[in-house]
């Protein structure tokens, strides 16, 4: 069991797994204001905040855990989570109108200040799939998203996640799904998952 400390007057910063969208934001912003915390700032996966009086992070990791979110405290599973946010961030991203100017390994070294090696490892040894196979899948669920909105086609899609070509596009996506994109597009049936559980 995780000892409990105080989040004393001074500001601290929280860090929260399964933060996806700006709904998650909103919600934990919500949560901890309520726990009497001033959040100083937020964003996807951390928190900075501050309170006039000792908060318990029992407090704190309870009312996370009711609304699907985890606090974070070993340095490790902080890393991994930051990892997976910035890649998710890109993969919601429009790249055919904002690149990516680097590839994926630079980017995460560069905006995590690790080298990409070490960060790789770290990643691959607690999840149980590399950083690539992740960024494979994260990019295929926001394909099957694109595809089910029905409002671009396959090309346009390819574009927006940065794939060199429709045919590497619906290459992976059939690696991954088993289905060619056209067919999971005429599906009835939903089989997307959430992107907190893609592994």
């Amino acid at each position: 069991m995780t000892k409990a400390r105080v989040i004393s007057p001074s500001i601290a910063t929280l860090y929260i797994k399964n933060m996806v969208c700006n709904r998650c934001i909103r919600v934990v912003n919500e949560e901890l204001t309520k726990l009497g915390l001033d959040v100083r700032r937020i964003v996807l996966g951390e928190a900075e905040v501050s309170s006039k009086k000792p908060v318990n992070t029992d407090a704190i990791r309870r009312v996370l855990s009711e609304n699907g979110f985890e606090l974070i405290e070993d340095k490790r599973r902080r890393t991994i989570e930051q990892i997976k946010l910035k890649i998710l961030e890109v993969v919601q991203r429009d790249l055919s109108k904002e690149p990516l100017r680097q590839n994926f390994s630079d980017y995460l070294s560069n905006h995590l200040h690790h080298d990409y090696h070490s960060l790789s490892t770290l990643f691959s040894s607690v999840e149980g799939i590399t950083i690539e196979q992740y960024i494979i899948l994260q990019r295929i669920e926001r394909a099957k998203e694109l595809l089910k909105y029905g409002e671009l086609t396959l090309s346009e899609i390819s574009d927006k996640l940065g794939y060199s070509s429709v045919a590497h596009l619906s290459a992976q996506f059939k690696k991954v799904t088993g289905l060619t994109p056209s067919a999971f597009k005429g599906m009835r049936h939903e089989l997307r998952i959430p992107l907190d559980r893609v592994k």
